[in-house]
């Protein structure tokens, strides 16, 4: 069987030396290159309870202590214990896959931006690698990155069965999925819970470039960047090879996207999975910024909930007990997500439009991969069991979804 294609941290095509000077690593000590200075302004006072006064008043009467600082998690001994995997895995990523060589009834291969997803006639088979998107394109490979996202959203998928249906069939494998067919809405279900993010579709990109009529949400004057909105906004984009577009609801109908009733249903859907993620992420100790959902239509015409839930990929995360004291201080929330990597490459390149990028530095390889499994224990409560070195990832792969598309006939 193939094995696992080993790559540099950042695929070959998009391999160069960057020739500028590297900015300071963004682990937020008060010291970072990624902290804006304090402005002295103090903003209006923004509660982030989530949860009921009755969840609250069990969390007092248990004696629940605050959550602790990021620096203090992140670097508690338990990072001891993976960094040592992460490093050693840093040239054996799963970076392509290619099932339909090595697992027979396989038809054809889709690459996405980070899946990569097989035609099995009855099922799809969803192998999540560890590629890096932003910006529209494949930043690096994170060691167990893969393994995170597919484990994570078998997680919440389990836990909103009883909001709404998802594709799931099985889990054969760390990083695979195998999942019913479906009609998919070519339309991604972005919520959003505070003005913040930095790609060119993000809430506070385009409300400082003076927008205030996004996706069909009228936008007050006066907001500043990470500020929590009143309520919760949905911001569609319609889902595109290159780049994600924003789209209003009415355009979604005209188009013919979505019926009317299709996006009604699927918008109350996407607005109470997030209102329930924000739920459980602050029970926590964090706050789910914002996150996207996509959605797919049975054969028996039922709305499904497909692709993933709540993961790092998909979603925002800041730690909850930092964010009032560094938001009235003008300072950038502490964050487990993405983020730190995205604003790396703004200030060492411009990620949209330079043909070639600079290699992610290792040190941020690695702590983002440590940041995902510490995101991961912190939501399910479960210890991340790392993939031991043995046997190519291909290989296993191949193995495991051979066996379960066999058990499935």
């Amino acid at each position: 069987m193939a094995e696992c294609v080993r790559t540099t941290l950042n695929p070959s095509h998009f391999l160069l030396h960057s020739t500028k000077t590297p900015t300071q690593n963004p682990f937020f000590s008060s010291h970072s290159s990624f902290e804006a200075k304090s402005n002295a302004r103090k903003y209006p006072k923004i509660s982030l309870s989530v949860m009921s006064s009755q969840n609250q008043s069990q969390s007092q009467s248990q004696g629940q202590t605050q959550v602790p600082s990021l620096d203090a998690l992140l670097n508690s001994g338990r990072k001891e214990e993976v960094f040592a995997s992460i490093k050693a895995s840093l040239h054996n990523c799963l970076s392509e896959t290619n099932l339909h060589l090595t697992v027979p009834g396989l038809k054809s291969k889709t690459r996405g931006k980070v899946r990569d997803i097989y035609d099995s006639g009855d099922y799809l088979v969803l192998v999540t690698t560890d590629r890096q998107s932003a910006f529209d394109r494949i930043l690096a490979s994170i060691p167990f990155k893969g393994q995170v996202l597919n484990e994570t959203s078998l997680w919440w998928f389990n836990r909103t069965r009883h909001m709404i249906p998802n594709a799931v069939l099985s889990v054969p494998d760390k990083n695979v999925t195998i999942a019913k067919k479906c009609s998919v809405f070519p339309v991604e279900f972005v919520v959003r819970g505070f003005v913040t993010g930095s790609t060119e579709t993000s809430l506070w990109t385009v409300y400082k470039n003076g927008v205030r009529y996004y996706c069909g949400n009228v936008l007050p004057n006066g907001l500043v960047k990470n500020q929590k909105l009143t309520a919760n906004i949905l911001t569609p984009t319609t889902k595109a090879e290159d780049h994600d577009v924003p789209v209003t609801p009415d355009e979604i109908i005209e188009r013919g996207l979505m019926t009317q009733d299709e996006f009604d249903e699927a918008r109350e859907k996407a607005l109470s999975l997030f209102e329930y993620g924000q739920r459980v992420a602050l029970e926590h100790g964090l706050i789910l910024v914002d996150t996207k959902y996509e959605f797919g239509k049975s054969s028996d015409g039922s709305i499904l909930l497909i692709d993933e839930v709540h993961t790092p990929d998909s979603s925002r995360y800041w730690i909850a007990n930092s964010y009032e004291e560094r938001f009235q201080n003008g300072l950038e929330p502490e964050n487990i997500d993405k983020e730190f990597l995205r604003l790396w490459f703004r200030e060492n390149c411009n990620p949209y439009e330079e043909k070639v990028l600079p290699d992610a530095p290792e040190e941020l390889v690695c702590e983002l991969a440590w940041r995902y499994i510490f995101l991961y224990e912190t939501i399910t409560k479960s210890r991340f069991e790392v993939q031991p070195m043995g046997e190519p990832i291909h290989d296993r792969i191949s193995r495991n979804v051979s066996s379960a598309l066999s058990s499935l006939q």
